[in-house]
């Protein structure tokens, strides 16, 4: 055995051994997965060691064998499956091996990671409907334990007013007296449950508002942007509308942030988004996507008309003069780039998103400080 077997022996096998698969898609013996092992270091005899150095070569494995780029993304896939925290995506590349066809990025992208918040969406959704449904009873049966209480009240009354009729009677009125006194102080406490799960429907409410909020610019977040895009997508299927996604990033941010530190770089995000928000409204959805990279939904333009809104707030921001307030130091010309694409002109929308994503970063290498559409021919700028 040569130098070079080991890495041919990792490439050839890789995830399909960790899967129970041999290189032509057969099932392989213990003895040769044992044989393919990776020695681990020497002196290692701690199992937490072996277990750590396992994982990590079969994520190396994994990358390896599926020639796939390394990013989070795609170490984070990896992890997943391997580990089992993902059993869904596992089932889905095992059956994918099996049947022959390669585990590429796109395909990835296009099955998504199960990150759990599908299923967290759904518990929240249940449990509001829950609690909104607990609201309804609780506001029910006070309002029949108010008219009750009203109505023996009256009985009440209408008994103490009988002086001939003896003790049967009193018993009776005091009787009454005593389920009304009892009866109030449940309507009393039915009220305070009331306030108090109207009070809990408002924080969750508020919590959710916060979590797809960007504290920074004030903008609506990714996770909010992720929301908005099914949401305008089927409003647009069904109003007939168009639908447009854009992807805008600040030039030279990085030069920003060295040169005047990480507090003026947020100043520049903080003004950038507020010029993009001024484009916001009930139909379009602007949102910072992430670092210095904002994200914006047209809803009722198509691709030229969304090119030539975004492009008048580029010269907009292009035109203004800035300044470190902290050193007086002009910050230039503060300029972004920006890609855009028919959501409808695609497959799906996850295409689009890539095609807005590549026009953007054509921009980005085509001089900067333009927007880019996604189906020109060569990329041609607009601006």
């Amino acid at each position: 055995m040569d130098a070079s077997t080991p890495h041919r022996t990792r490439e050839q096998f890789g995830i399909l051994r960790w899967l129970r698969f041999g290189s032509a898609g057969q099932v392989e013996t213990a003895a040769t997965a044992e044989q393919q092992a990776e020695p681990l270091p020497e002196g290692s005899d701690n199992p937490r060691e072996q277990q750590r150095h396992k994982l990590l070569y079969d994520i190396n494995d994994f990358i390896q064998t599926h020639r796939l780029d390394v990013n989070p993304y795609t170490l984070a896939i990896a992890h997943d499956v391997i580990t089992g925290t993902d059993p869904r995506l596992a089932h889905l590349i095992e059956t994918r091996i099996a049947t022959f066809q390669p585990v590429t990025m796109e395909w990835l992208e296009e099955t998504g990671r199960n990150d759990g918040s599908e299923l967290l969406n759904a518990l929240m959704a249940k449990f509001e409907s829950s609690l909104e449904e607990f609201s309804q009873t609780t506001k029910t049966a006070r309002t029949a334990t108010n008219d009750f209480n009203s109505a023996l009240e009256t009985h009440v009354g209408e008994l103490e007013q009988v002086s001939k009729a003896g003790m049967v009677i009193s018993e009776l009125a005091a009787i009454a007296k005593v389920m009304l006194q009892r009866t109030r102080e449940i309507e009393q406490k039915m009220s305070r449950s009331e306030m108090q799960t109207r009070a809990l429907q408002s924080n969750l409410e508020e919590a959710r508002r916060k979590a797809e909020l960007d504290h920074l610019t004030g903008l609506p977040n990714r996770r909010a942007f992720e929301n908005a895009l099914e949401q305008e997508i089927a409003a647009a299927r069904a109003a007939e509308e168009p639908l447009c996604v854009a992807f805008c990033d600040i030039d030279h941010f990085k030069r920003i942030n060295d040169g005047h530190g990480h507090e003026a770089g947020d100043r520049v995000l903080k003004e950038v988004a507020q010029t993009l928000a001024q484009i916001a409204d009930d139909h379009c959805h602007v949102s910072r996507h992430g670092g210095e990279e904002f994200a914006i939904l047209f809803r009722g333009r198509t691709v030229d008309e969304a090119c030539q809104k975004l492009d008048a707030m580029r010269e907009a921001m292009a035109e203004r003069r800035l300044v470190n307030r902290e050193t007086q130091v002009p910050f230039g010309s503060i300029t972004f780039s920006a890609g855009i694409a028919d959501i409808f002109a695609y497959g799906n929308y996850r295409a689009a998103l890539r095609a807005a994503d590549d026009a953007l970063y054509a921009a980005k290498n085509n001089g900067r400080n333009k927007v880019l559409k996604a189906d020109q021919l060569n990329l041609q700028a607009v601006a």
